[in-house]
């Protein structure tokens, strides 16, 4: 049953993956954007959590409610007054931009927080589990599959059942179009990078909660939002939650052969993926 438990932690471990990728595969899908301080911004998510529980005393589910509206603010005044005067024919303004961004998150929290790791407690949930047959998981784990789950099905309501989402649609496909018909694009892009950050505000909880963080960690999350993305295929939200187990299966399977092999695995399989789809599993965009 050894092979069964891998897969299983694999799969829960994938959860974790697909939040990291959620909000990347949402940004890109509507403008074409890709943020290289996406894993820094889930880092500065993470600390902002880490200062409600510590400040308040809140729980950190609570903590993580209270910081979600923050964080929609700074996404949204992030992408309406910097990051929309970068959008264009030309991928390479968004990526500098990006770039100095993650360098400037980064070296913020070194200075607010130092480089020491942190950690945030969530009590006996931290060690919880139930059992499924003869395989015993963690509850955390478990939440946060069930979140990732959640947050795929409420981004494609969003995107098919909404006024909202008939603007993200209608914008990514012509914004030039979509404002003459009274549709304000930078508007439009700003709230979709706020939802974007408020999924990351997610991400962040359960980053906090089952693994030690520091200023520095961005941009490895990044690297495995961005193999989850491609590995889904760009732009499609059920791809990325696909691409993330590709990416916690394989990463299990190294861990259990060799733990040396954990991360490498996870890099192969990415390579293994491209080659024989190189557009990914799921090659379709949001729209």
């Amino acid at each position: 049953m050894a092979w069964l438990d891998t897969i299983i932690q694999g799969i829960l471990l994938g959860g974790l993956y697909a939040l990291f990728a959620a909000g990347l595969s949402l940004v890109f899908g509507i403008m074409r954007l890709v943020n290289l301080a996406h894993g820094d911004l889930i880092v500065l998510a993470a600390f902002l959590i880490l200062m409600l529980v510590s400040a308040l005393g809140l729980n950190p589910f609570a903590a993580a409610l209270v910081a979600m509206p923050a964080m929609f603010a700074i996404g949204w005044a992030l992408q309406f007054f910097l990051l929309n005067r970068t959008l264009g024919t030309d991928i390479l303004p968004p990526l500098l931009v990006t770039f100095g961004l993650s360098i400037v998150i980064q070296n913020g929290l070194l200075e607010g927080f130092s480089a020491d790791s942190r950690r945030i407690s969530i009590g006996g949930l931290e060690s919880a589990s139930v059992a499924l047959g003869p395989i015993s998981v963690g509850v955390m784990p478990l939440l946060t599959l069930a979140s990732a789950i959640a947050v795929i099905i409420g981004l494609n309501q969003l995107f098919y059942r909404t006024s909202l989402g008939r603007a993200f649609r209608a914008t990514s496909d012509d914004p030039v179009t979509a404002g003459l018909m009274g549709i304000q694009p930078k508007r439009i892009f700003a709230t979709a990078t706020g939802i974007a950050m408020v999924v990351v505000t997610i991400a962040a909880l359960y980053l906090g909660t089952r693994a030690n963080f520091d200023p520095t960690i961005g941009p490895a999350r990044l690297i495995y939002a961005f193999e989850a993305v491609i590995i889904g295929g760009l732009g499609s939200l059920w791809g990325t939650l696909a691409g993330g187990i590709v990416i916690g299966i394989a990463q299990t399977f190294g861990a259990a052969i060799n733990p040396e092999w954990q991360i490498l695995a996870g890099h192969l399989a990415f390579l293994l993926v491209l080659l024989v789809r190189p557009r990914g599993l799921f090659p379709r965009a949001v729209d």
